[in-house]
């Protein structure tokens, strides 16, 4: 975002209402339609949860949340952190079309989703690693909406937080699936990425850097795949069932058999080449993981 731009900066649900031309029917939640006049070429953030929901294929909104051809066209979703900076593209700061769902954590509090928002880790994505839903998705999504509008029109009482709390949670768990959904439509582009990741991997063994206690990171391989941490680790949970530690795990285990078939390479040796704290921690992972010691698999494969 260049330093040109202004942002505007949204500290309660109620300044929200006021700069979209919403009614503040709670002072912590609110449904706004972003069909509004102004606001074009600033970055805005918001002080608190915002899930952008809009439809708008003719100016290219979904194609600046990170479409492709493999992804349905119906709709797309965003979702933000409180303090997050937000901006569609140059010529918008948000879409013309769709719907802001807005709520403050407080109203979270005594709620059991309170205990289970960090569980939502696409919070955590890029623009550009948004949801794009099929219209089933969407009419599922635009009905959750439409329940809590509906209880944000009911009087304030005692069990409205809770109320309004499980139907976002509703809401957010239906976008769990989708978002799962859309992990296997794009299953041959998560290959691809799989295979960099690959040989990243590769290439920091190859050249030594675990010698010198250089391991990789999850947050710079995602950076060099040029994805967000957050979708890179559940982009790696869905495809390989493990966390980045354990598919590196698996990844270094994997050269160290390698190593240990080549001529005058012993275990300590593998084991400091490849950055094991030591050999005896070395032998335990590898005989409890292949059933044999290290010092044996030559033989067993020979």
């Amino acid at each position: 975002m260049g330093a040109s731009h202004t942002t505007i900066d949204i500290k309660t649900v109620h300044e929200c209402n006021r700069c979209l031309g919403g009614k503040t029917l709670h002072p912590q939640v609110s449904l706004i339609n972003l069909e509004h006049p102004g606001w074009r070429g600033e970055a805005v953030k918001f002080e608190f949860y915002a899930i952008l929901l809009f439809e708008d294929k003719a100016n290219g909104d979904c194609r600046c949340c990170g479409w492709r051809y493999y992804d349905f066209a119906n709709a797309t979703m965003v979702f933000l952190t409180p303090g997050e900076m937000f901006r569609m593209s140059n010529s918008n700061t948000l879409p013309d079309k769709g719907w802001l769902l807005a709520f403050h954590p407080d109203l979270l509090c005594c709620t059991s989703l309170r205990k289970h928002i960090g569980d939502y880790t696409f919070f955590h994505y890029r623009k550009e690693e948004a949801l794009h839903l099929s219209q089933r998705e969407t009419a599922t999504v635009t009905c959750c909406l439409q329940h809590i509008e509906e209880e944000l029109h009911q009087p304030i009482d005692s069990h409205t937080a809770t109320i309004l709390a499980r139907h976002i949670q509703l809401l957010l768990d239906y976008c769990t699936r989708y978002y799962e959904r859309q992990f296997i439509t794009r299953e041959n582009k998560n290959k691809t990425l799989l295979t960099r990741l690959d040989s990243l991997l590769d290439e920091h063994i190859a050249t030594g850097q675990l010698q010198g206690g250089h391991l990789p990171t999850a947050e710079g391989c995602a950076g060099r795949l040029g994805l967000s941490a957050a979708y890179f680790a559940d982009l790696l949970r869905v495809e390989t069932g493990k966390t980045f530690a354990e598919y590196f795990q698996f990844k270094r285990l994997h050269a160290a058999k390698q190593l240990l078939l080549e001529d005058g390479i012993t275990p300590a040796r593998v084991a400091s080449l490849l950055g094991f704290p030591s050999v005896q921690y070395f032998s335990l992972l590898f005989k409890k993981l292949n059933g044999i010691a290290p010092g044996e698999y030559r033989y067993s494969v020979s």
